[in-house]
């Protein structure tokens, strides 16, 4: 490789790395902006009870896939960490549904405020090629609706969850 090679690929290694830093730091402004957008929408989440009732579905393992502003399956909600992927557990309990997630705050999604609960081939950005993901709508207290998506493992525990509703 000659000098002048050198400093052309030089040049094309900062332009890139440049370009890449700009595009990241404009996506990251971008999903605070969401969120700022957002809060008033979305205001404060129902704190989960100490005392939740009886364990009517038991706990299922899977994946928090992310909650959305129903019903656009796209508008991921960025408020807080309500739109980060997490592990998560799903458990119904006659109050309500505790959702425990890894490395996140826990969701309680109160029995009475749950409007819906289906199964969808997408939501928050996961598209699966069935109806593989367990689509919770409830109404927050602020009054907007959401969707709550949860990835089991393994699936064949929606059929319980769909009739439980």
């Amino acid at each position: 490789m000659n000098h002048g090679d050198f400093i052309g690929a030089l040049i094309m290694a900062g332009a890139s790395l440049t370009l890449t830093v700009l595009l990241a730091r404009l996506m990251w402004r971008g999903w605070r902006a969401r969120g700022q957008r957002q809060m008033d929408t979305v205001g404060e989440l129902p704190v989960v009870p100490t005392e939740r009732g009886d364990i009517v579905i038991e706990p299922a393992d899977g994946l928090y896939v992310g909650s959305t502003i129903a019903p656009d399956w796209q508008d991921r909600i960025a408020v807080g960490d309500l739109g980060y992927r997490a592990n998560a557990t799903l458990t119904r309990y006659t109050g309500g549904v505790l959702l425990e997630r890894s490395g996140t705050a826990d969701i309680w999604i109160p029995a009475d405020v749950i409007t819906e609960i289906r199964t969808a081939k997408a939501l928050a950005g996961k598209v699966l090629t069935h109806d593989g993901i367990l689509a919770i709508r409830w109404r927050l207290p602020s009054g907007t609706e959401i969707d709550t998506g949860f990835l089991a493992r393994p699936r064949s525990e929606y059929k319980e969850w769909k009739q439980a509703s």
